[in-house]
């Protein structure tokens, strides 16, 4: 019973600390402006089972790929046997499904060794990958300090598990072999796994340790799955969760569509109509001016561009993609999406603390993110295809921009010489409309 309590204890606490930090992320997302993506549900299901389930995007590097799949399905397959972790924890049972499943529950466990097997490799592997090898996006400046060790921790958390799941596997078979298993019988479970592992590794040990052994590779399953869980919502792992969503909710739209800013929108086409009356009273139904013209802080952002900060899995690929960071700017996409994420914990954290109208006098742009690293983005969306959890860095960047040219009037002096000659002379150039053909007399 002590057992039993003990466990039911640590459940409501692992999922009630972890829903409050769901509520406290959902409530940091809704701070963003509205945007409508309701539309064609159709087509968002399909990009989400091709791209969140399916890591399609994924495959564009083939090697990381297969081993990221690895602990992918591992962790799916792991999370089936959780919940019969959870039934014998609360009923005080053992192997609560292996007389009523019989040798579907000695698959489905045997399935899940082979998987931890690869997924232990492929840990190693990644492990290597980023302390050993030296993969350039993963040595820039943004990957020090918190974000090195977060990829590390899950990395180790991951080693611990599989040393759990095996210890218990393989000590309960070797008691299952002479009899002494908490599941009633005796010969072998059948394992894929453990049957062939417990004659060399736990035959030596007498049964009091093998009963040890069995309990702590039990409890430290549940204790790493319940802290891991708790841990998601700080880390950037937080994408096992967030990716289904987030691409469900993507921009379905051709990539370089840019969106239009609706009431300027509107201004430009009233201009344009004969009919339109510049001092008639406004109806109630056409939008107000905004309080602000762009973004400038991530409350001016809208809670799509909040959602993919935290769905941001770090892992680069958009950085070592984009043509500007490659040719030594200072525009990392990855850092725009860490340091929103990074600022709105902050702001999320101010309201809950001080109240909604609290602020820090800090903002986004300026204290997280400077004007040189938003303009030296060329807008070519090479972040927005590369990423594997349909994550959009530009359109943050071109809010940011946005925000300097309508609201500080601020643009870089050689777009602004640009801006003037297509006022002045409809064209990029220095030189009048009736001169544009004169190259062709040459």
């Amino acid at each position: 019973m002590i057992s039993q309590l003990l466990f039911i204890v640590l459940m409501v606490f692992g999922f009630g600390f972890f829903s409050f930090n769901i509520s406290k992320i959902r409530k940091n997302i809704s701070l963003g402006k509205p945007l409508d993506r309701s539309d064609n549900k159709a087509q968002r299901i399909k990009t989400t089972l091709l791209v969140a389930l399916g890591q399609k995007k994924m495959f564009q590097r083939i090697v990381p790929a297969l081993l990221h799949l690895f602990i992918y399905v591992a962790f799916l397959f792991t999370s089936t046997e959780l919940i019969e972790i959870i039934a014998d924890g609360i009923s005080g049972s053992h192997r609560f499904f292996l007389n009523k499943l019989g040798w579907i529950y000695v698959l489905l466990i045997s399935t899940i060794e082979v998987l931890s097997v690869l997924a232990f490799v492929s840990t190693l592997y990644f492990l290597a990958r980023r302390n050993l090898l030296q993969v350039p996006r993963f040595k820039m400046s943004e990957m020090t300090g918190w974000p090195k060790l977060d990829g590390n921790i899950i990395l180790y958390l991951e080693i611990v598990l599989l040393v759990c799941v095996f210890t218990m596997n393989g000590a309960d078979e070797a008691l299952f072999l002479q009899g002494k298993s908490h599941a009633a019988g005796s010969g072998s479970f059948g394992f894929l796994i453990s049957s062939f592992t417990a004659p060399y590794f736990f035959n030596y040990f007498d049964v009091e340790t093998l009963i040890v052994l069995e309990r702590l590779g039990w409890w430290g399953h549940i204790l790493v799955v319940f802290g891991f869980l708790n841990y998601l919502p700080y880390s950037k792992h937080f994408h096992i969760v967030m990716a289904f969503p987030n691409t469900y909710f993507s921009n379905l739209n051709n990539k370089g569509a840019f969106n239009n800013l609706s009431t300027v929108k509107e201004e430009v086409l009233k201009m344009f109509d004969p009919s339109f009356d510049p001092y008639a009273t406004p109806n109630e139904s056409e939008e107000s001016i905004p309080d602000r013209f762009g973004a400038k802080d991530v409350e001016d952002l809208t809670w799509k561009s909040l959602m993919d900060a935290y769905t941001c899995t770090e892992c680069g690929r958009c950085t070592s993609a984009c043509p500007a960071s490659q040719t030594g700017k200072l525009l990392s996409p990855r850092k725009i999406i860490m340091d929103t994420r990074d600022r709105l914990e902050e702001v999320g954290a101010n309201k809950r603390i001080n109240g909604p109208d609290f602020k820090d006098n800090k903002s986004l742009l300026g204290d997280y993110i400077s004007e040189e690293e938003i303009w030296a983005c060329t807008s070519c969306n090479a972040c927005v295809q590369e990423c594997p959890v349909s994550i959009d860095p530009l359109s943050i960047i071109i809010d940011l921009r946005r925000y300097l040219v309508m609201e500080e009037s601020k643009v870089p002096s050689e777009l602004a010489g640009m801006l003037t000659n297509i006022e002045n002379n409809g064209a990029p150039w220095q030189f009048a409309q009736a001169d544009r053909n004169k190259w062709v007399d040459e």
